[in-house]
């Protein structure tokens, strides 16, 4: 786990930020106040998209954007998948984007692509589309409720992936889950012998 995405709580700008993608702001900060352990569902598209991916695959992605790139947004674990909070536009651009790379598509001579499957299905939510965020406070058993923010909002105004930058992570993942050895697997029941001893 990369040492630069461990901030898991909300701060009260970030949860003004998310509570201002909603229609009634002020309503979603008294229902988080009276009840700071309560997931809510969000719009997307006017202040966020977000990319979610299955959760391995979601974790290469930030591993890489923390590791290789800019860092991440928010991002969020809700039920398996990895959510990952985005620029607005980006859920409209991201699957052209990935269907150009050929990710998961079919080549034109009707046979799969070298690179089908490296990349699972991301679902893209933007105009439109909601989401079910994580509550900002975080519960004494994130597991039960299956959701936890990785990376919190801590501002009115968080730097945000676009899906060039999204795409980009995608692929690194993709290429890091599917390297190749070259060398067999070694037999776990082979004997080693030290030939360097060898006369």
């Amino acid at each position: 786990m990369s040492s630069g995405w461990n901030a898991s709580h909300v701060t009260p700008d970030g949860a003004a930020w998310l509570a201002s993608a909603g229609t009634y702001p002020r309503s979603t900060l008294a229902l988080w106040e009276e009840r700071p352990d309560a997931p809510i569902v969000l719009p997307c598209g006017a202040v966020f998209d977000v990319v979610s991916a299955p959760s391995m695959f979601g974790r290469r992605m930030l591993d890489r954007l923390w590791d290789d790139g800019p860092g991440s947004g928010p991002v969020a674990e809700f039920r398996g998948r990895m959510l990952l909070f985005a620029t607005p536009g980006t859920a409209q651009r991201l699957p052209a984007l990935l269907e150009w790379e050929e990710w998961g598509t079919h080549g034109r001579d009707g046979g799969e692509t070298g690179r089908t499957g490296a990349v699972p299905p991301l679902l893209c939510h933007g105009t439109g589309d909601a989401v079910t965020i994580p509550a900002p406070a975080e519960t004494t058993s994130p597991t039960r409720s299956g959701s936890r923010w990785l990376v919190a909002p801590d501002t009115r105004q968080p730097w945000l992936p676009g899906p060039e930058v999204l795409l980009w992570a995608a692929v690194r993942a993709a290429r890091s889950a599917v390297r190749i050895s070259i060398f067999p697997p070694a037999d776990q029941g082979a004997k080693v012998y030290d030939v360097s001893r060898r006369r």
